[in-house]
């Protein structure tokens, strides 16, 4: 059987392809992918697979049951967009302004439902149960994995998997880690209120730009000098904004950024020294400032029997060429929340095009769709371990 269902996704190549270029024409916003999540549920109701829309928001959640005794195994992908114009020039372009699969959540998805057709051909076959969760909003915190663990849905699972498309990683490679895979993911608002006036009288100002500019400085030195150097984290600036015209010292200044880590304690640490860092530098520039820090996504900290299982799964499947173990990526995924809640594993599946090396939320991103084949067989393989 388990030969026969790599050969159905090989067969269904053409079918998934189509399928992730529709979706990637008509890509739709976290928490506003309602035409996206009515296409996953047709699906599964043209596969007579029983569903259920509106989870935890627009999740869609389908069941498999199998004819044998068994555990219960979820696999999850996410569907939704990212607000970004969509530069490439290929025939399944975007076509919603401002708006595009820029992640490859539209391939998680086709790889997912292809993968449901192939079992449910094979249903008498099976054992125990194969849920299959597709998660809207996984770009945009608070996310929708979170509603959707609220919802009840994984009460009676046993293991949970996850794949993201990665074109970090070529074609043909499985990468996962046994713990830390995925950092926390953390942002922050920070505005400045000096003193502006005109540029020609810079000393009766509280130049907020002058202000910043020492405020970033010294934030860059907490990781640098407050920090282990054997602990992992990251506090990145991302935006600065102040300052209306070239001869006009700025009252305002505000300055959002990113904070990763993997230690709650760590963060909390973190956090305690910006607030010394802004109350210092304002204080001495007699200026004020206001502080809003948003504590996103849990880290993905995979559990290492399950993540041994993704690699030995990957191992069986032809077309991977190397699967490995590798040191944990500072980006951040949602998927955290189901490892809080049950055993399972998180991996990538190397999906970098050739010749085409443009990362994940770039305008002009776009994936080799073989990877999609890769992924499937190898969730395949992932329940396959579990026939005993």
């Amino acid at each position: 059987m388990w030969n026969q269902l790599h050969q159905r996704i090989d067969d269904l190549y053409d079918e998934m392809v189509e399928m992730r270029r529709y979706l990637h024409q008509y890509p739709e916003l976290s928490f506003h992918e309602n035409k996206t999540a009515a296409f996953i549920a047709d699906t599964y109701k043209k596969l007579n697979i029983p569903y259920q829309a509106n989870v935890g928001g627009n999740g869609v959640i389908a069941r498999l049951k199998g004819s044998k005794p068994g555990p219960t195994i979820a696999f999850r992908a996410d569907f939704d967009g990212l607000p970004i114009q969509d530069e490439k020039d290929v025939p399944y372009k975007s076509k919603i302004d401002g708006v595009m699969h820029a992640c490859g959540h539209d391939g998680h998805t086709a790889t997912l439902l292809t993968l449901a057709k192939v079992l449910k051909e094979v249903q008498e076959e099976l054992f125990g149960e194969i849920i299959f969760i597709h998660q809207h909003a996984e770009e945009l915190a608070p996310g929708g994995a979170k509603p959707i663990v609220e919802s009840g849905v994984l009460e009676d699972v046993d293991y949970v998997y996850g794949n993201h498309l990665w074109t970090n990683a070529p074609y043909g490679v499985i990468q996962t880690a046994p713990k830390e895979f995925m950092a926390g993911a953390d942002r922050f608002e920070i505005t400045i209120q000096g003193k502006g006036g005109h540029g020609a009288i810079p000393h009766q100002t509280n130049d907020a730009i002058v202000i910043g500019s020492q405020l970033v400085t010294n934030l860059q030195q907490i990781v640098s000098r407050r920090i282990d150097p054997l602990a992992t984290a990251v506090l990145t600036i991302g935006t600065f904004q102040a300052g209306t015209t070239f001869n006009i010292i700025a009252d305002k200044a505000h300055i959002t950024g990113t904070v990763r880590t993997f230690d709650p304690e760590l963060q909390d640490f973190i956090i305690q020294e910006m607030e010394k860092v802004m109350k210092g530098t304002t204080t001495s520039y007699n200026a004020t400032y206001t502080f809003d820090y948003e504590k996103g996504y849990p880290p993905v900290i995979n559990h290492p029997e399950q993540a041994n299982i993704v690699l030995q799964a990957a191992e069986q499947v032809k077309g991977v060429e190397k699967a490995e173990m590798v040191v944990p990526s500072m980006t951040g995924e949602d998927f955290s929340y189901y490892l809080l809640e049950k055993p399972g594993a998180f991996f990538f599946t190397g999906a970098q095009k050739e010749g085409h090396i443009y990362p994940h939320h770039h305008p002009k991103f776009d994936i080799d769709e073989r990877s999609m084949v890769l992924a499937a067989k190898t969730f395949i393989e992932i329940l396959k371990s579990y026939d005993h």
